[in-house]
């Protein structure tokens, strides 16, 4: 015998129980996306490597690190996506659809990054994101904000916190940056092996260690908000206002900070005490010199992207079931006459809207029960030898045993009555 083949690490498969809870959550991010006027977008799941080290920053642990890149029979260097701002960015200039218009967008889909696989991070991965083009003001920063609280609502999710922060604009950053070198170089001897490694190069991604270690040295780090332009103090300002005006919650965390180069003014991230170390469940802001960095004409934007797995895994934490969509009927065929009808009943039902699985590969009523039963139909639908001749069908509830004999023709409207 042949050795079983596996999964690649990190990149698992989805099970028909496990879809129902990502379609329910689907579902919910595309009612309520709609309702704020957004648009689907699909994007490529290969991009050019020049684009995300562009984008996101050559020197980000992303592209050192953790991009699946490589070069395809033309020769040309090729990256499975890491995420999806950039991409959605490149198709705008490309397609033309950005400069001097309003777009609301979203997408979903997988991502690729190669990291230590752990609960909540995976290689391959699975992202719903948000991305609004042409807004310059503070009320778009608050809405989609406001947006990720009622899909929140929707799926029935509670205790997620809120963290704001202003990077503010690249110039006040940058001095901001100088400032940061100094303070951390002096204290190179109390870095641990991962924030000397990103000192020289991004020094703003120690603010967001998770090593226990760090805490006080970070802590007495100089604030990004005693740095910020005047403008960018009051942008955030009024997000907050926003905010607090419709209800919403949030902390301001000083050091919050993304791993990706592009963001400007307003960041945050939803966070959950409930998946361990991988807390943050979604995370974004806004972007304006992005579209201009990758060769557009100047366009502000911001969005977000919400991880699929860490909420698949929050309400699977509720022990609710997701509710699943189930057949209306299994149909059971005894006899030849019965297999030969069979087929056509139950396209017949199908196009009354009805959702039926009608029994192929033969077999005994006993067998055809059992698979009735797994099938997870509510009803069996009995077509034999002698409801053939009177043009009938017994339907058996699996979950009382009750049964009852009806002519075909009254077969859809009992059981969309009963289901």
């Amino acid at each position: 015998m042949s050795k079983a083949i596996q999964a690649v690490r990190g990149m698992n498969d989805l099970l028909p129980d496990a879809v129902e809870r990502w379609q329910q959550i689907e579902t919910a991010a595309r009612d309520v996306l709609h309702a704020y006027g957004y648009r689907e977008i699909r994007l490529p799941i290969v991009e050019k490597s020049e684009l995300f080290a562009r984008s996101i920053g050559s020197q980000t642990d992303i592209v050192e690190k953790e991009m699946y890149s490589f070069e395809d029979r033309n020769g040309e260097n090729l990256t499975l996506r890491p995420e999806g701002t950039a991409g959605c960015v490149r198709a705008g200039i490309e397609n033309g659809f950005l400069h001097n218009q309003i777009q609301r967008l979203w997408y979903a889909g997988p991502m690729f990054r190669h990291e230590r696989p752990q609960k909540g991070r995976y290689r391959q991965f699975h992202q719903i994101g948000v991305e609004a083009f042409g807004i310059e003001t503070p009320d778009l920063d608050a809405e989609i904000i406001l947006m990720c609280a009622r899909l929140w609502r929707a799926l029935g999710l509670e205790g997620l916190t809120l963290e704001l922060n202003s990077l503010g604009t690249p110039d006040a950053r940058a001095a901001y940056r100088d400032e940061l070198m100094r303070y951390l170089s002096a204290r190179r001897d109390r870095l641990d092996e991962d924030s000397l490694r990103r000192l020289e190069k991004n020094p703003l991604r120690i603010l967001d260690s998770k090593n226990p270690a760090m805490r006080e040295v970070i802590a007495g780090a100089p604030s990004l908000h005693d740095h910020l332009d005047e403008a960018s103090r009051a942008h955030f300002a009024r997000v907050g206002e926003y905010l607090r005006d419709s209800g919403v919650s949030y902390t301001v965390n000083p050091r919050l900070v993304r791993g990706l180069d592009y963001y400007t003014r307003t960041v945050f991230e939803w966070t959950t005490d409930r998946l361990g170390a991988q807390s943050a469940v979604c995370a974004g802001g806004r972007y304006d010199g992005l579209v201009e960095q990758l060769g557009g004409k100047s366009t502000p934007a911001a969005g977000f992207a919400i991880g699929m797995e860490r909420l698949a895994e929050l309400l699977a934490l509720r022990g609710e079931a997701p509710q699943a969509v189930r057949t209306h009927g299994y149909l059971i065929l005894l006899g030849e006459a019965a297999e030969t009808q069979g087929l056509k009943l139950s396209e017949n039902l199908r196009n009354a809207g009805l959702r039926i699985e009608c029994n192929c590969g033969g077999g005994g009523l006993k067998a055809q029960l059992k698979r009735a039963d797994r099938s997870g139909a509510r009803h069996a639908l009995l077509l034999g030898e002698e409801e053939v001749r009177h043009g009938s069908v017994t339907i058996k509830d699996l979950r009382d045993g009750a049964q009852r004999t009806v002519a075909q023709s009254e077969l859809t409207d009992l059981l969309l009555k009963k289901v």
